[in-house]
């Protein structure tokens, strides 16, 4: 099949993301979306694609997107028989673990997390003896054998709302230091913390904040709460991505800019043309494993497929369960 046919077959899609992929990449796209759209069609699969994809997964192939929450809850709700997780590890587990009769795949095993390498299931037990009768809060960006040793789990979007549905005067909140510090500061629910971090929004300084005011007179910044404390401090807003989301399309600011992984930026700037995105750019290394030929791979071959032994995946699912439950 001729290069231009393809083009012109998926010049639609093309129109959706113009402002952010040139014309001259899109060629290189275009093939891979086309076969990953038929495959989807072949395979009975859907694509739930977190906000930190690339534009072309993210508006081109992906019929599920949003941050962790919205994909944990998104994948409950999935009749298709297979299940691509465009996004890190522990993501797939969790699509996995809500959805136990389905094939899932993950096109790169290696797209892994720091934040979930940070923690063992042990270290949760020792967590528990130190701290006994005191509830574990896990956050979502945790392995599954994490989650089967935590009473609940948390997002950044929903994670004051679970501490204080616990009623108790204290909680223990994994991994993520920063996360759990910048809750603490809104609730008087005692947080006890591990020391783990995302490589991603650990980098943002408070000096790089004050930089970017001088540098852009009357930019909005809005910073994800797995920033440290001093960072959000500086911040007109904090959220997490979903929330970054929507706070861009309630407000309108003339210029943003978005202390998170910089592909957030491009897939909100397709909806919001009139909105300047100044990008200070990290990006996450294990999310940017993930690829339209690899998605494309995943669809062939069926393969990486996402295994949990059963006994764990219910352990798991359960803190799971219970923070879709807090409403």
């Amino acid at each position: 099949m001729s290069t231009s046919t393809v083009l012109e077959r998926t010049a639609p899609l093309y129109a959706k993301v113009r402002s952010v992929i040139p014309p001259i990449e899109w060629p290189v796209f275009a093939d891979d979306i086309e076969a990953i759209l038929a495959l989807k069609r072949e395979r009975d699969a859907v694509i739930l694609a977190h906000n930190y994809m690339t534009p072309e997964i993210f508006h081109c192939v992906a019929d599920i997107v949003g941050d962790s929450l919205a994909l944990a809850r998104e994948a409950m709700k999935v009749d298709a028989k297979v299940i691509v997780l465009a996004g890190v590890h522990f993501m797939a587990e969790t699509a996995k673990m809500l959805n136990p009769r389905k094939t899932v795949l993950i096109p790169d095993v290696e797209a892994g997390c720091s934040l979930a390498s940070s923690i063992t299931a042990a270290d949760v037990r020792l967590m528990r003896a130190r701290y006994p009768g005191v509830p574990v809060v896990t956050y979502v960006n945790s392995t599954a054998d994490v989650k089967a040793e935590s009473d609940i789990c948390c997002t950044s979007g929903n994670a004051l709302k679970i501490v204080e549905s616990l009623g108790v005067p204290e909680v223990i909140m994994l991994p993520d230091e920063f996360l759990a510090q910048n809750i603490a500061k809104q609730t008087k629910v005692k947080i006890i913390a591990w020391a783990g971090h995302c490589e991603v929004h650990e980098r943002f300084t408070a000096a790089e904040v004050r930089t970017l005011r001088a540098d852009h007179p009357g930019v909005v910044i809005l910073a994800h709460p797995e920033c440290p404390p001093e960072v959000v401090a500086e911040a007109d807003y904090a959220g997490s991505t979903a929330d970054m989301l929507a706070y861009v399309g309630r407000e309108q600011p003339k210029r943003v800019v978005l202390l998170t992984e910089c592909s957030m930026a491009d897939n909100i700037s397709v909806h919001h043309p009139n909105v300047d995105f100044v990008r200070p750019c990290n990006l996450c290394p294990h999310m940017k494993r993930i690829t339209l030929p690899k998605i494309r791979r995943a669809l062939e071959t069926m393969t990486h497929e996402v295994t949990i032994d059963p006994a764990l995946a219910v352990r798991a699912r359960m803190s799971v369960e219970r923070m879709l439950a807090v409403k």
